[in-house]
């Protein structure tokens, strides 16, 4: 069945979205999106880049992927032949790290159409777009200077590729990209609207707009004696706080881990040499059956050490009726709400964790009235016609007259 239009017209919507080379939940509510919008009568035309074009360049192409990041002619070129060619109503913009670049915004601007960018992490804040570094929250590059990254390698262990993308955001910072080229940002969390408002972005522009579960799976029947983790085995996680909590915890209770990662070898060597029982690794698996362990544990345990944006697999427990154990820290502490669908502890405490889990093998009682409270969480927030009413809203903003930031800018026209 349709969603229910809100808007005098179907509109014609560019979305625009560069894919990294390891498929993550921005792939997912890119796509989600996209069918949430067709399905509700809007037309939507797709401009999408992956990062996987990078192992096709040569030599030149690789030594010119640092300017190239930084202000790519070749997609301004073919984004502007497509606004050209398709005359979009407005242009909503998720991702362009690393093949699209931002200079696409300059020719929305140049053209007069509107522009809504979701600010799936910190990006435009922080070159390793995660506020963290060695294991712990940094926010230096808000409070100081981005060549911070680079000192430290922030991304991806090196300075030469951290120093590519603190030259890319020091320039649209100069430019004033993010200022005057961007009509509406979509923060996923108050939280991390606020980060950006610290950072100097316009209060007014920045929306909150969470992630949402495009096809509910249902509530769950009946749960089984585990508890669940699922996501990249990365060391922001915090699983090995989890590990060490179950350490604590001497087998009272059973352990499903499910994801892979760069940090599952020596996570598994540690399960070994500390002899923790009751954990198993089950790796990456199939959504199917991710979603079945989802539904039968009795709760899902998000350990992490760094400010998360809006984990899809939270806003899927949800649906599931299934409560959160989660960190004190950032967007989970406001997404999950304390004893009412969910559970907080300190995060990196391996000793609060045990704690936390003990106490709500403890109280089935509580902790099953908990998910019930987290199923009616996701009927008013998270469903798919929640989250169309909300972008709809933003759209409408953005086309406002007097809005858009981009209209008649004679001085664009000369940008390359």
């Amino acid at each position: 069945m349709p969603l229910p239009l809100q808007t005098a017209r179907p509109l014609k919507i560019a979305l625009v979205h560069n894919t990294y080379q390891q498929p993550g939940g921005e792939d997912v509510v890119f796509d989600q999106e996209c069918s949430n919008l067709a399905r509700a009568g809007h037309q939507v035309v797709v401009y999408r880049r992956s990062n996987f074009e990078i192992d096709g360049l040569g030599a030149f192409g690789r030594a010119a992927l640092p300017a190239r990041s930084v202000w790519s002619r070749q997609s301004r070129r073919v984004f502007a032949a497509l606004l050209d060619r398709e005359r979009p109503d407005i242009v909503h913009v998720h991702n362009t790290f690393v093949m699209i670049s931002p200079s696409i915004y300059s020719v929305c601007r140049q053209m007069g159409v509107p522009v809504v960018q979701t600010l799936h992490n910190f990006r435009l804040l922080c070159p390793a777009a995660t506020l963290y570094r060695q294991g712990a929250i940094c926010e230096d590059c808000i409070a100081g200077s981005l060549w911070s990254a680079v000192r430290h390698a922030c991304y991806r262990n090196s300075r030469p590729a951290s120093a590519t993308v603190a030259l890319m955001l020091a320039a649209h910072r100069r430019l004033g990209t993010w200022r005057e080229s961007i009509d509406r940002y979509i923060a996923l969390t108050a939280f991390s609207r606020q980060k950006f408002i610290s950072a100097g972005f316009p209060p007014h522009k920045i929306m909150v707009k969470p992630n949402f579960v495009g096809q509910d799976p249902g509530p769950r029947a009946q749960t089984r004696d585990f508890a669940i983790l699922i996501g990249r085995l990365t060391p922001e996680k915090g699983v090995a706080t989890l590990l060490d909590a179950w350490e604590r915890l001497a087998g009272r209770c059973a352990l499903e881990i499910v994801g892979d990662g760069p940090e599952r070898p020596a996570l598994e060597a540690r399960l070994r040499q500390r002899n923790i029982s009751g954990v198993t690794f089950r790796g990456s698996l199939p959504r199917r059956e991710v979603m079945a362990l989802l539904k039968s544990a009795r709760a899902l345990i998000a350990p992490s050490t760094w400010y998360e944006g809006f984990p899809m697999v939270i806003a899927e427990a949800f649906a599931c009726g299934t409560p959160v154990i989660c960190s004190r820290l950032g967007a989970l502490q406001e997404i999950i709400a304390d004893r009412v669908t969910g559970l907080h502890f300190t995060p990196g405490d391996p000793d609060d964790l045990a704690r936390t889990v003990s106490w709500a093998w403890d109280s089935p009682d509580a902790l099953a009235a908990m998910g019930r409270a987290a199923r009616r969480e996701y009927e008013q927030r998270y469903t798919a016609e929640a989250n169309y009413a909300l972008l709809i809203d933003i759209y409408h903003q953005a086309l406002a007259p007097g809005v858009c930031s981009s209209r008649a800018l004679a001085h664009s026209a000369a940008v390359p």
